[in-house]
């Protein structure tokens, strides 16, 4: 699906399909928003061609997954971007790649299926002439994906806090394999957040011709973005690195807590053993076996049973095993 937005130098603006770019080329000084939403058909790229898109770019933007990265052409700069379809509080990521051209009056952006950020600016671009910057208005785009990306991770900061809590209390197998689940999904999000940051680098310290470059207007926007994905990258290792330590922690208490047990029951095995075979010897029926005739056997031998494990308890207590 293809829609456009016009926006005249008087502030008018006039939404419509394709037809609209005819108009957009007779009005010197307009700024046009190209949005297709949708596969990128032989048509629509031939259309993006004549916009002077680069092929290359094109067939980026049109593949279901490609690391965000930026490109500066002479007629146009280039973004991609890992934007969000849907991001729930377990941090179940189901992505939505965009693709940005920023030209001289002119934005375009490609998605394949339904993009929350587009249809937020989509709806702003129809009452005020937000098309005055496109540049400005493709680094309002990502800030405010990001922005999406940053709420969810803050929410979860209070999940992870009461799973921390929950550690020394003894977390139950459910907590552990939600655990092990965060962290998997952290480990994605923190590979996208990465590129986005590297992306955010580069066009807040190298900029472009149409994205703005050095100390302009955009500077300031250009730093927010930066901010914001330096931001998401940094949380997302640090609750990474929490849940990591988190299972390991878990691990730990459990191999604690199975040490205890085992050094109790070598304990009472080692007491135990001694009497064991005591009782196996003077259980056998061999008629010869002297101290079978005396009078206080039975009770010598209890005796002796209950002064080795007297003295085994003494020495475990020294050696602080008990």
């Amino acid at each position: 699906m293809i829609k456009t937005i016009l926006h005249y130098v008087d502030g008018q603006a006039t939404e419509g399909g394709e037809e609209i770019i005819a108009q957009w080329r007779e009005v010197p000084e307009s700024r046009l928003w190209l949005d297709i939403e949708g596969e990128v058909t032989g048509d629509i790229a031939v259309l993006l061609e004549e916009l002077g898109c680069d092929p290359l770019s094109i067939t980026d933007s049109s593949r279901v997954r490609h690391p965000p990265k930026i490109e500066r052409f002479q007629n146009n700069t280039f973004l991609l971007f890992r934007g969000i379809s849907r991001l729930d509080k377990d941090l179940e990521l189901v992505p939505q790649q965009i693709g940005i051209w920023v030209g001289e009056g002119l934005l375009i952006s490609v998605h394949r299926g339904h993009s929350v950020s587009i249809e937020h600016f989509w709806e702003q671009a129809l009452l005020k002439p937000v098309l005055e910057e496109p540049g400005r208005l493709a680094l309002r785009l990502i800030h405010y994906s990001c922005g999406r990306y940053l709420e969810t991770m803050l929410e979860f900061e209070e999940r992870l806090a009461a799973l921390e809590d929950g550690l020394l209390a003894g977390i139950s197998e459910a907590n552990m394999k939600e655990l092990v689940a965060y962290r998997s999904r952290l480990r994605k999000l923190r590979r996208i957040f990465n590129y986005h940051q590297v992306l955010a680098e580069s066009i807040w310290r190298q900029g472009s011709p149409y994205l703005g470059q050095g100390d302009d207007q955009l500077s300031h926007i250009r730093r927010d973005v930066y901010d914001r994905c330096e931001r998401l990258y940094s949380l997302c290792s640090m609750y990474y690195e929490l849940c990591s330590d988190l299972v390991e922690g878990h691990i730990s208490l459990s191999s604690h807590n199975l040490n205890q047990t085992m050094k109790v029951l070598t304990i009472i095995s080692a007491i135990f053993v001694p009497m064991t075979f005591m009782a196996g010897i003077y259980g056998m029926n061999f008629e010869h076996m002297p101290e079978l005739g005396w009078r206080y056997a039975y009770f010598g031998l209890l005796g002796l049973m209950a002064l080795m494990a007297v003295s085994m308890l003494l020495i475990f207590r020294k050696v602080k095993w008990l």
